[in-house]
């Protein structure tokens, strides 16, 4: 499951990120792409500054201008420049980000079926959810669908920031700006959109409207229809994430597994 991989030191200027010791992979990742975005979309993201590598990897990067996002439904102005900052991010030629040596994002279209397969395999006392037989039920029809999920041809045509949780979007009620790339990789806009709206910490609130975001990033009808074919996937990952002796379980009231349940259950076809 999903653990926290750094700790943020806030200056006037800076920011120092130091990663866990073990994730020198992730600390890679973000300085590739942070050095990416300097080049060919500055202002989106920090500047990496520097590197301190001691026990734990470390990052110096510039802080930006802004806040995070509020736990609400964004604004028009608000969609309309997250938007833009994510057209941004998806027009960064391809080709720039196989020469920067980053790869596939973390939890890749690719990847993320196998994953959940794993996880949801786990035996699961659910002897402490509100409802038992609507978390069961959710379960038995996530497993099914990780296991055979009918998904998207995969696709890798953009660099995606993989983690748009609010806290990761800076507003300064002009423009947005993007921070936390330590999971980022190629992906496609429609699988990253998938995964951002419903991310937990932005679907419970209702920061992000999936089809104002889908319109303002310039989806397609086909990419707005991946994007839908996508969230099956998404809803399965935080039904995991909030099983019962899992992190999202601890962190999150009661009632927010069977919530989940249900809104899986939804997206997947099962009312």
């Amino acid at each position: 499951m999903q653990t926290s991989t750094h700790h943020l030191t806030i200056g006037d200027r800076e920011v120092h990120k130091e990663f866990v010791a073990d994730h020198e992979a992730q600390a890679e990742r973000e300085w590739a792409c942070l050095t990416l975005l300097a080049e060919h979309a500055p202002g989106l993201a920090p500047r990496p500054l520097r590197r301190e590598d001691g026990d734990r990897p470390v990052i110096v990067m510039s802080r930006i201008a802004g806040e995070v996002l509020p736990a609400r439904p964004l604004t028009t102005p608000e969609v309309g420049a997250l938007g833009a900052a994510l057209r941004r991010l998806y027009d960064v030629p391809v080709e720039a980000v196989t020469a920067a040596g980053i790869g596939s994002r973390r939890y890749g279209a690719c990847a993320l079926p196998g994953v959940l397969v794993e996880w949801l395999g786990d035996d699961v006392d659910l002897g402490e959810c509100r409802d038992p037989g609507l978390v069961g039920e959710a379960l038995d029809v996530a497993r099914a669908y990780v296991a055979d999920p009918r998904l998207p041809e995969p696709r890798e045509t953009a660099l995606g920031i993989a983690d748009l949780n609010p806290a990761n979007v800076m507003w300064d009620g002009r423009a947005v700006r993007l921070v936390d790339f330590e999971d980022g990789g190629l992906s496609e806009p429609a699988y990253e959109l998938a995964d951002h709206v419903e991310h937990l910490g932005s679907r419970l609130p209702g920061v992000y409207d999936a089809d104002a975001l889908a319109r303002a990033v310039g989806l397609d009808a086909e990419g707005r229809e991946r994007m839908a074919a996508y969230r099956p996937l998404y809803a399965a990952f935080w039904l995991a994430m909030l099983l019962p002796g899992n992190g999202g379980w601890r962190r999150n009231p009661p009632g927010t597994t069977e919530a989940q349940a249900a809104h899986f259950m939804a997206l997947a076809g099962h009312h």
